[in-house]
């Protein structure tokens, strides 16, 4: 697909690492499913991995963290 931000590349498979914020806690999560542009690195997750992204960091959240560092091969 093309880059709905820089207009100039093409979106292909790959994995990122999102970085979160909220409520003082930080959260990463790393090797994350998404489909990133070729030019300017920009990525964009489908509907399913926003969900399960969003789901493991309000589970960080929750806990309490203030820095937490999720690896989405590794976990199950």
């Amino acid at each position: 697909m093309e880059c709905v931000i820089c207009k100039n590349g093409t979106t292909h498979k790959g994995k990122v690492t999102v970085t979160l914020e909220r409520n003082g806690s930080i959260i990463a999560i790393k090797e994350v499913p998404a489909q990133v542009c070729q030019n300017c690195g920009e990525y964009f997750l489908d509907a399913e991995m926003t969900k399960e992204v969003l789901k493991r960091a309000e589970q960080a959240v929750s806990k309490g963290v203030e820095i937490e560092v999720i690896n989405m091969d590794k976990v199950a």
